[in-house]
């Protein structure tokens, strides 16, 4: 029952356009205030198939929602947007920075170069500039520059560049990782209870069931939930089936009692439950309350 919601995200080459690629080149470099500027600051959620974008904050602030979890970048950073991700964005309207899109060629080649670091660009991410701000526009503005024109070797040197930039991201998701390291056992099996989670969330599967299947007890990956994400098992579970009910709710007509049906529960009435519990309101109100946004927020017109 994934496709329906799927199938009603946009799917843009970029925003607001033909999916025709507007260019010869395997990226496209733009300052953020260029688009967002014509669509009111607000880009909808919206996914690509098969491109990637960097997205380079300097100054001001860029509300994010990937896959329907919002954050706040308040601070320069560079965000990564993998293909097919679900995301849009509100900007302050003293934003600055740019928009990086790499076509899956270029994409794969930067990856099979970064070695250690080669799924920064399949994850979405949000590295902090800090003290590398101004380096980084440096870098990013120096690409705009080369992307307006056409002086000689210009593929050359904007691929080095890209290159330039994919490596600083590269390293800061390497020191990311680093400094989140876990003994390597304890990664495993949270990491199996994932994938677990991921393919066995609508059939309700008891926590005791997947600790079996892992080989360990129910307070060993309690313990171990708790360690690398902060909640229990059972938490995570609801909190997986929560954010396809939100999804759902957003991108799809289908009812109240098809999302519960959809989701594995007997009984709607135990999903409202759990929703209002974990969310605060209930799912129609969920609903209501994005409608209302919606009318009361006109947007940039409707693309066709």
């Amino acid at each position: 029952m994934n496709k329906p919601a799927l199938a009603a995200i946009p799917v843009f080459k970029l925003y607001g356009e033909s999916l025709e690629w507007p260019t010869p080149d395997l990226l496209h470099c733009e300052p953020i205030s260029q688009r967002s500027r014509e669509h009111h600051w607000e880009i909808k959620p919206h996914r690509h198939a098969d491109l990637c974008q960097l997205l380079f904050v300097r100054r001001g602030q860029a509300q994010l929602e990937v896959e329907g979890q919002r954050t706040l970048l308040g601070e320069s950073a560079v965000q990564v947007l993998p293909p097919l991700s679900v995301h849009g964005f509100r900007f302050s309207e003293d934003i600055e920075g740019y928009v990086v899109t790499l076509a899956a060629p270029l994409v794969g080649h930067l990856q099979a170069q970064l070695g250690a670091a080669e799924n920064t660009l399949s994850k979405s991410a949000s590295y902090p500039a800090r003290g590398d701000v101004e380096y980084l526009n440096e870098l990013f503005a120096a690409l705009q520059n080369e992307y307006q024109g056409q002086q000689p070797a210009r593929e050359m040197l904007m691929h080095a560049l890209v290159s330039m930039i994919v490596v600083w991201v590269g390293r800061q998701a390497l020191q990311r990782s680093s400094a989140s390291q876990r003994p390597q056992r304890a990664r495993e099996y949270f990491n199996g209870f994932i994938q677990l989670v991921e393919t066995h969330y609508r059939e309700h599967v008891k926590v005791e069931e997947l600790a079996h299947r892992l080989g360990i007890s129910v307070s060993h990956l309690n313990g171990t939930c708790r360690e690398l994400a902060g909640q229990p098992a059972l938490q995570i579970i609801h909190e997986r089936q929560l954010l396809e009910a939100k999804r759902l709710l957003t991108y799809t007509g289908m009812t109240i009692y098809e999302i519960s049906a959809d989701l594995g529960f007997s009984d709607p009435t135990n999903f409202t439950r759990l929703f209002r519990r974990r969310v605060g309101i209930s799912p129609k109100v969920f609903r209501d309350r994005l409608k209302a946004d919606q009318a009361n927020d006109p947007g940039p017109p409707s693309l066709t």
